[in-house]
């Protein structure tokens, strides 16, 4: 069975920054294999192009550019945010909110997004909503370990469910 649209798609991989020389800044293995349903448009659309038509056993190893991954960093999403955003009961938890830590947000649509904290000044925090890996080449290398086809359960929800499953 082949990779393609509503399979459900298992694999190990590991993933560098720039070629396959790169640091490694994700490894993914046979313990915990990445198990995703395929063709959602979840994923980068250049990672499931490059993994589209491939089979169980199939190996994998291609780079992707900063514009095929994340874009590049742009300052439209650094943002100067009020402080009282991040307030809980009258106080802002020093830990939680300082320079250089990566907080938990919402978008105006509710969505979670992650922001680094740049600057805390007196009545505003300066946050940085670009993708932690925006402006980067991207190497990828792995294997394909299984593709079945998708529950009707998996297929109504988006996601995977069972063993290793329930990802989204």
């Amino acid at each position: 069975m082949k990779v393609s649209k509503d399979k459900v798609v298992t694999l190990t991989y590991e993933l560098r920054r720039k070629d396959e020389q790169g640091e490694v800044i994700q490894k993914v293995d046979e313990k915990r294999p990445f198990m995703h349903l395929f063709g959602l448009g979840t994923l980068l659309p250049a990672f499931e192009k490059n993994l589209s038509g491939l089979e169980v056993d199939d190996t994998f190893s291609f780079h992707l550019s900063a514009d095929e991954s994340y874009g590049n960093k742009t300052d439209d999403a650094i943002i100067e945010l009020e402080k009282e955003l991040f307030e809980i009961d009258g106080k802002i938890d020093e830990e939680m909110v300082a320079v250089g830590r990566m907080v938990a947000m919402q978008d105006e649509n509710g969505h979670p997004v992650d922001g680094i904290v740049l600057e805390i000044k007196e009545k505003t925090v300066l946050m940085d909503f670009n993708h932690p890996l925006a402006g980067e080449d991207l190497y990828f290398s792995g294997q394909i370990t299984d593709v079945r086809e998708a529950s009707e359960e998996e297929m109504s929800h988006g996601h995977v469910h069972g063993e290793g499953g329930h990802q989204h």
